[in-house]
């Protein structure tokens, strides 16, 4: 077997792999052995390739390829939301020895702006693109290009938009979606909602109305609303796509409605900024409130039960998880197609908030964490609030 790039070893030391790790042993340390049916075609294609048969530089069994790069495309680069996605993409990309992926896109949710860079990802002849796709067909004619240029490109986060029924309406022509099922995650909001709530206005603020990867959330909602039979009405209320403005917008709301029953949100940064909205205007703690993801601050809020809930979706994986499949496609010059892979659906309440607080790690986007760590664990495994989205 070939020299492993020291960097490359420094970075499996970390991930507690000292020892010289098999093909099979870096995929199961992820978890992904049994989750992903393109690693398991791998697996079992390439099961009785002598080591002997691998290149310099090679990981494991794998042999010895270019020193690839992909592109990730995003619509908010800057919000915290995408901060374990970035973490997810570069322990990928550490673990099987390519070069780190190159982040850009848009910080306003502009989808030209987006497809000017995945013009530009083109252009630099990128081995790979992972785009969120936020408008039903902005992005049909960049990701077209960008396929029959030969380049590869897998959706996360974000795969279009939804009709009214939570049918897709798929605009491009990508390989696959990473993401959750985003239209199903709004029905659950739907649904706890109307277990907070008997009757009466409720607000439900979206960043940008319109997007793909939230106005099928809050569609969900509203169709989740609609089938209780319950006497409630909810408003859509835009925020922005700045976190700066958000508050702003959500304090303003609620200055003008102190009558509101129930105060939700369908995006990382409407709810982070809920209970300090709620807290400005006096309704802290006097109507239930809840969202989605996990920011720092949403989950203080949780704890301190100032929230009654959030919603995560594991942006981490949806950075790793497109890394590994753009890299297998590569690897079996195509034969091995990546699959939609639903990131899933978990309520985070007060009962089960500790251990996103007390372990702090790049997983889930900690503060002030950058490098992969090893995360204790211990007891029994209980699934009590999750529900897999399908």
């Amino acid at each position: 077997m070939g020299k492993v790039d020291p960097k490359v070893d420094e970075a499996i030391e970390t991930l507690n792999m000292r020892d010289t790790p098999t093909r099979r042993r870096l995929l199961a340390g992820t978890g992904l052995v049994s989750a992903t049916a393109a690693a398991s075609a791998l697996l079992s294609a390439c099961s009785s390739t002598p080591a002997s048969a691998t290149g310099s530089g090679a990981i494991g069994d794998f042999p010895k390829t270019p020193a690839w790069q992909f592109w990730f495309v995003n619509h908010v680069t800057t919000n915290l939301f995408f901060v374990p996605t970035q973490s997810g993409f570069k322990d990928a990309a550490t673990l099987l020895g390519i070069k780190q992926p190159k982040w850009g896109g848009s910080t306003s949710s502009s989808a030209t702006q987006m497809a000017s860079y995945i013009e530009t990802a083109i252009s630099a002849k990128a081995d790979g693109i992972a785009t969120c796709v936020i408008t039903a067909d902005s992005f049909t004619t960049p990701v077209a290009n960008a396929m029959n240029a030969g380049i590869p490109v897998i959706s996360y986060n974000a795969d279009g938009i939804y009709k009214a029924d939570g049918t897709p309406v798929i605009g491009t022509n990508r390989l696959c979606y990473v993401g959750q099922a985003l239209y199903l995650s709004g029905q659950q909001l739907g649904e706890r909602i109307v277990s907070l709530v008997d009757s009466g206005d409720v607000v439900i603020f979206i960043a940008t109305p319109g997007a793909g990867n939230i106005q099928p959330r809050f569609d969900g909602a509203v169709a989740a609303i609609k089938a209780s039979g319950k006497p409630i009405t909810p408003h859509l209320v835009a925020t922005g796509s700045q976190t700066a403005g958000e508050l702003t917008a959500e304090t303003a709301y609620f200055t003008g409605h102190k009558t509101i029953k129930g105060a939700f949100a369908v995006d990382a940064g409407s709810t982070e900024l809920l209970a300090q909205a709620l807290g400005k205007t006096g309704l802290l703690g006097k109507i239930p409130a809840g969202g989605f993801d996990l920011t720092p601050n949403t989950l203080s809020a949780i704890q301190a039960g100032h929230l009654d809930f959030t919603i995560d979706q594991e942006p981490y994986l949806q950075g790793f998880l497109p890394v590994l499949y753009l890299y297998l496609f590569n690897l079996t010059g195509g034969l091995v197609r990546p699959p939609d892979s639903d990131t899933g659906l978990t309520f985070v309440t007060k009962d089960n908030v500790g251990p996103y607080l007390n372990s702090k790690t790049s997983y889930e986007g900690s503060t002030g964490v950058t490098k992969p760590t090893l995360v204790p664990r211990s007891g029994p495994i209980q699934n009590p609030v999750a529900t897999t989205s399908t």
